[in-house]
């Protein structure tokens, strides 16, 4: 007579909620949906506007055509756009994984929207620095506009963050403000550098 062979265990089902937590709300307003992913849009719309500006004010101090800069710009603006949001995606799905691993409950169940939401925020803040160079009729003065424009939505976007920081929206402003600037100088300052180096030299 042929032995039955024993059954593995089941695992224990990992608890829904962490002890003492609450459950997880959905959001029912679109103020409500933007408190909840308030830190995954100021995270992607901080790195867009920098990473894209940087961009610009490299291929701005190598003296570089303007179709240049929208080739460049928008070529970062989707890969490192998707970069973000995918990162973000993990980095909570491996948290989740990790809470699983310790038998503890779920802390955020949607990562995609999460990876989302930072996605979007970086397309549409990274797009700033370019809107001065699709303009049509400006042919000067292009890189000063959207310096302007970056410097002020730098402003608008680090202010934005008071609503989950104990800082004064003045100050939390003039943070990113500063940090973004810097990176613009320093991307501007190393355009030009490359652009006197290799000013005249043969290729090949």
């Amino acid at each position: 007579m042929e032995q039955s062979r024993p059954q593995p265990s089941a695992e224990p089902e990992r608890p829904r909620l962490a002890p003492d937590q609450e459950p997880h709300p959905e959001p029912a307003s679109l103020r409500e949906a933007v408190q909840h992913y308030l830190r995954d849009l100021v995270y992607g719309a901080n790195d867009g506007i920098i990473t894209t500006f940087a961009v610009v004010a490299g291929v701005a101090g190598a003296d570089l055509p303007a179709v240049t800069v929208l080739i460049l710009g928008f070529a970062n603006l989707v890969a490192d756009g998707f970069s973000m949001g995918a990162s973000n995606f993990l980095a909570i799905r491996s948290n989740e994984a990790a809470r699983a691993a310790a038998g503890l409950g779920v802390e955020e169940p949607h990562a995609g929207r999460h990876g989302f939401a930072t996605f979007a925020a970086f397309l549409v803040a990274g797009s700033v620095p370019l809107v001065a160079y699709l303009i049509p009729g400006v042919d000067e003065g292009r890189f000063a506009i959207a310096t302007a424009l970056t410097l002020a939505t730098l402003f608008t976007v680090g202010a934005f963050r008071s609503f989950v920081t104990a800082q004064s929206w003045i100050r939390s402003g003039l943070e990113m403000l500063l940090v973004g600037a810097a990176a613009a100088a320093v991307a501007y300052a190393l355009g030009a550098m490359i652009a006197d180096i290799v000013d005249g030299v043969p290729v090949g």
